[in-house]
């Protein structure tokens, strides 16, 4: 193959790849709960959505974030689910299978959270009560 068959081949592939997003840049639609990056992960608590199980649905439950630390929830289920802390303060939007919220600044935060597309499913923060789940009235798992 001569030299200019292969340059025009590695400029043409060069040229799709910008078009395509292939700069670095991120070209489509944003993830809707990204992982947090590697390097904060030292800062961070990960508590993992289990499941519709209650106040077993939440692992650790209650979660401890210290002071200054940001916490994560990974939905380990294999359905969609959004944590609302009770007083509305923090919602992480909704957290697909497999994902990550974003972090939340909820270190030494003293509250109880909820599943909101699930509400039997009950957790809280820092030595706050986990309340009682509400009544199943739907899909309870």
């Amino acid at each position: 193959m001569s030299s200019t068959r292969t340059l025009a081949i590695v400029f043409a592939g060069l040229l799709t790849s910008t078009a395509c997003g292939g700069s670095g840049g991120y070209a489509g639609t944003p993830p809707t709960s990204p992982s947090p990056s590697p390097g904060d992960s030292s800062n961070v608590v990960t508590i993992t959505v289990t499941g519709v199980k209650g106040a077993q649905s939440f692992s650790p439950n209650p979660a401890t974030v210290p002071a200054g630390q940001m916490a994560v929830f990974k939905n380990a289920d294999v359905v969609p689910h959004r944590v609302v802390l009770d007083d509305r303060s923090v919602d992480t939007g909704d957290i697909a299978p497999g994902a990550t919220s974003q972090p939340q600044a909820l270190g030494s935060v003293s509250k109880s959270y909820h599943c909101s597309i699930h509400p039997s499913m009950v957790g809280s923060l820092n030595n706050a009560q986990t309340p009682e789940p509400p009544p199943c009235t739907g899909y309870c798992g």
